[in-house]
């Protein structure tokens, strides 16, 4: 009788003659996509004068952006806060002024101005910049490979069973289950930068697009 441990992944149930495994997959791809966030940070005692200023900043990032050859489509609001700012005297609340923050989500196509792109930024205000994320437009069709890999995997880990156990193993599987992995994208952490940087290298390096299987197989024993 086997009996099976939960942590377990690939199992025999002699019941019903069915080897069970997981089969995983892998593929290296080069990012040709990548996103930034991009904003500016504003405080003032005064909440119109705050918008005002963060207003104008927040264009002249903008323009300065699509200067440099990114389409203004790609170019999108991603967060917008207007928040009280307070500091504490001996347990008293005292009202500082307001803080208003406006963050661009930017998609950069030309992985080769991802840094100078920061650097523009800067240069005309923003003073915020966080979650360098890079992609690819195929992840579809690198996934669809990974996933093959995967289903190979698994019907090497069930061929390798049989043949330890000695058994007759059917390599059509009877049952397959998609995992739910797909992509490992490199991400930066929050990066702070200031004005006067102009040689900010962000390198894109390597995705892992990730697929896996849970599959059954049938076997027979050798005599039967």
């Amino acid at each position: 009788m086997y009996i099976q441990n939960p942590g377990d992944r690939n199992t025999l149930n002699h019941k019903n003659n069915i080897i069970k495994v997981r089969g995983e997959g892998e593929i290296p791809v080069q990012p040709d996509t990548a996103s930034v966030n991009l904003g500016v940070v504003t405080e003032s005692k005064e909440l119109i004068s705050a918008q005002q200023e963060n207003s104008v900043v927040g264009n002249k990032v903008i323009e300065s952006l699509i200067a440099l050859g990114i389409d203004k489509s790609q170019i999108q609001t991603f967060d917008y806060r207007i928040e009280p700012n307070y500091d504490y005297d001996q347990g008293k609340q005292i009202f500082r002024g307001y803080k208003i923050t406006h963050i661009l989500q930017v998609k950069i196509e030309d992985l080769s101005i991802i840094g100078k792109a920061v650097d523009t930024a800067v240069q005309h205000g923003a003073n915020y910049a966080a979650n360098v994320q890079f992609t690819t437009r195929y992840l579809d069709a690198y996934y669809q490979q990974a996933l093959a890999l995967a289903l190979k995997n698994a019907n090497s880990k069930a061929t390798t069973i049989a043949n330890t156990i000695r058994v007759n193993l059917n390599p059509i599987p009877i049952l397959v289950i998609e995992g739910m992995d797909t992509i490992q994208p490199f991400e930066s952490q929050q990066m702070a930068f200031a004005k006067g940087v102009s040689s900010t290298q962000i390198e894109p390096g390597q995705l892992l697009i990730k697929a896996s299987v849970s599959a059954d197989f049938k076997y027979q024993s050798i005599n039967g």
